[in-house]
């Protein structure tokens, strides 16, 4: 039995609901909130991805005006975490992001987000290596926000300054990056050299990572420094079906996996937190205690 509520630090959207769609509503928002509350989700960071500034700036206002007028969305929603745009354009580091409006890191621009999210931005993925002095890294620290890397490919040297400067966690460790890499010196490998000084976040869906690989990565990080979200988008929890993440339109097949075109890359999840919980015990023999520190305790340790 938990005794501290999931804390799942990455959701784009849930049960047909896109947090980043145009025009989302707080009735949309309360009926995503209802189907999480349902599916063993305690509460989230609503996740908002990489699009043109004023663009994210407006779904994070809509975020705002849903958590204003429903106290479900209020209780569910611990916080947003911000997934852009300051991530590498490369292909295969940038995923799922549209590459068109992906951007070096600028405070001043992060400060304006910031101020639309109306200090409930908790979180923030961006690319070490595209944030010039590390200075939007050491901004976000100072204001009390956690930084992550992620969609990045910083060498081990800048992976470490980024850690000097107040980067504390990696987004989806095993994700974000290009199928083919170096078979030692990697992204991967050096996150994980690193789980003394990161949080490193895992999606434990058994597509973004096989679970015999998980199993691996998480005796690697252990269980005091892993974190596990779902990285869910607008189709998770339902089956098959065409969905949206932002503008780009996702058709989900009999093996609910999210594929962009060509299978080249991942678009988010299907998975629930419940299915999470089941994943971790069937798959990899966790205990209780030990998802409860994966999905619940750490999340929060490490948002402070």
């Amino acid at each position: 039995m938990m005794t501290t509520l999931p804390l799942d630090l990455q959701v784009n959207g849930f049960a047909g609901v896109d947090f980043n769609a145009p025009g989302l509503t707080p009735e949309r928002l309360h009926e995503a909130c209802v189907a999480l509350r349902g599916s063993g989700a305690g509460q989230i960071l609503a996740t908002i991805i990489t699009a043109a500034p004023e663009e994210m700036a407006a779904r994070l206002g809509a975020l705002v005006a849903g958590m204003e007028a429903d106290a479900l969305a209020r209780e569910m929603i611990a916080g947003f975490h911000l997934e852009g745009p300051f991530l590498n354009e490369t292909p295969g580091y940038i995923g799922a992001h549209p590459v068109e409006h992906a951007r070096p890191a600028d405070p001043e621009l992060m400060a304006r987000l910031l101020a639309a999210g109306q200090g409930r931005v908790r979180l923030v993925t961006l690319a070490p290596e595209r944030d010039p002095g590390l200075a939007t890294t050491r901004f976000l620290a100072g204001q009390g926000v956690a930084v992550s890397a992620g969609h990045c490919d910083p060498a081990l040297d800048e992976l470490r300054a980024a850690c000097d400067a107040g980067l504390s966690l990696f987004t989806h460790v095993g994700n974000g990056c290009p199928m083919n890499l170096n078979r030692h010196d990697n992204i991967i490998q050096r996150a994980l050299s690193l789980a003394d000084r990161l949080w490193c976040c895992f999606i434990a869906d058994g597509a973004h990572i096989p679970f015999f690989a998980l199993g691996n990565y998480l005796r690697l990080a252990g269980p005091e420094r892993a974190i596990v979200v779902t990285d869910a988008i607008s189709a998770a929890g339902l089956g098959p079906g065409r969905f949206t993440l932002g503008q780009r339109e996702i058709e989900i097949g009999e093996d609910l996996i999210a594929w962009g075109p060509g299978r080249a890359h991942l678009v988010g999840s299907t998975v629930t937190v419940q299915r999470t919980i089941e994943n971790l015990s069937r798959e990899l023999g966790l205990d209780a205690a030990t998802i409860s520190k994966l999905i619940a305790e750490n999340p929060r340790r490490a948002l402070g």
